[in-house]
């Protein structure tokens, strides 16, 4: 049974509905299996719980300038 995972901040319950359809939907046109076999979950931790590179992802947040 495919298996996918996502790690993230706060989602409002529109942004995972979209995210699990669009994942699952995607996934399966790639890999020609069956959208009914896959698993998604949404792990939603605080963003002051995850780093990259020595910073946390708040950091990350507030220092970055697109």
């Amino acid at each position: 049974m495919p298996y996918i995972s996502i790690e993230s901040g706060k989602l409002t319950a529109e942004q995972k509905k979209e995210l699990i359809e669009r994942l699952t939907a995607t996934t399966s046109e790639i890999t020609h299996i069956p959208e009914q076999f896959f698993t998604v979950t949404i792990k939603e931790l605080p963003d002051e719980n995850f780093s990259i590179g020595g910073k946390s992802i708040n950091e990350i947040k507030r220092d970055y300038r697109p």
